[in-house]
């Protein structure tokens, strides 16, 4: 049986094979707004609460700020600094001396250690532009791709500036063509419900889902995808806490997690959505169910 990990974004893992392969580079590619960063955090939180050590490579933001958005939507990653969460902060710097000479020894340092390990690279973008020549563009990729999966999983986010008619922006061919699989986000302003979509470009070694899947941001769960159908009953908003209540009154009955109960709360606390939250409860909830 081929080992897999979780990703943690609920409603993906069904439709993967239960989860990615091991040591293979995961990219998520979209457009401003559609949550990249969310998909990264999610994925890493994951591993700490499995047990798992993390390391983020963040070529933009601070870890301070990549921390402060993890606390906006309900997750501590601060508690964990430093002792099972790690990060690289490359802004600014020379990405090609870096990935090339300091990155493999990290790696090799890490490694010895032999502790299981995620690593979410976001963005990647910023080695995309350092260089403007297509095989320069592959070989950096590639030696960051490569030493860090030795350590892990990895997931990667790229920012993705598609053309009218595009399926994917040209932009971003390279790295998916690099990575062992590609989730696809998109991002529709047009209000409703559902204005966000996830779709799996490709997962090697991998039967995956094909379709084009629904997902929103729940504050203290994070991303929640609809990748199965569900009954959604019709109540009033005011009525939506039974949801909840119900809802956490089956996890208890299930013996889910205490931290899968705790996200629940936040989930019930923070719902300000004009729609019930019945089907992305069954959506948590399903893995645990026998």
């Amino acid at each position: 049986m081929v080992d897999r990990i979780e990703t943690g974004i609920y409603g993906v893992d069904p439709i993967i094979e239960g989860g990615l392969l091991e040591n293979s580079a995961i990219t998520v590619v979209g457009a401003s707004g559609t949550g990249k960063t969310t998909f990264a955090i999610q994925f890493i939180m994951k591993g700490i609460e499995n047990g798992e050590q993390a390391l983020f490579v963040t070529l933009e933001e601070s870890p301070k700020q990549i921390m402060k958005e993890a606390e906006m939507m309900g997750w501590d990653m601060k508690k964990y600094h430093e002792k099972s969460l790690f990060f690289i902060h490359l802004s600014g710097q020379n990405f090609k001396e870096m990935i090339e000479e300091q990155l493999p020894k990290l790696v090799k340092a890490r490694k010895d250690y032999d502790i299981k390990t995620r690593v979410a690279i976001d963005p990647l973008t910023p080695v995309i532009w350092s260089t403007k020549d297509r095989l320069s563009q592959r070989e950096l990729i590639e030696n960051l791709f490569t030493p860090l999966k030795e350590l892990g999983t990895v997931m990667a986010t790229v920012e993705e500036h598609s053309k009218p008619g595009e399926i994917v922006g040209e932009d971003v061919l390279l790295p998916i063509y690099l990575s062992d699989g590609v989730f696809h986000l998109e991002y529709f302003p047009v209000g409703g419900a559902f204005n966000r979509t996830f779709k799996i470009i490709k997962m090697r070694g991998t039967s995956h889902g094909e379709g084009l899947y629904p997902y929103i941001f729940a504050r203290g769960v994070g991303v929640v995808v609809r990748s199965t159908p569900v009954e959604v009953k019709k109540e009033e908003k005011q009525k939506y806490d039974k949801s909840f209540v119900e809802a956490l009154e089956t996890a208890e009955a299930m013996d889910v997690p205490e931290n899968i109960i705790g996200k629940l709360e936040t989930m019930r606390k923070e719902w300000s959505y004009d729609y019930p939250p019945d089907e992305l409860l069954e959506i948590i909830l399903s893995p645990y169910r026998d």
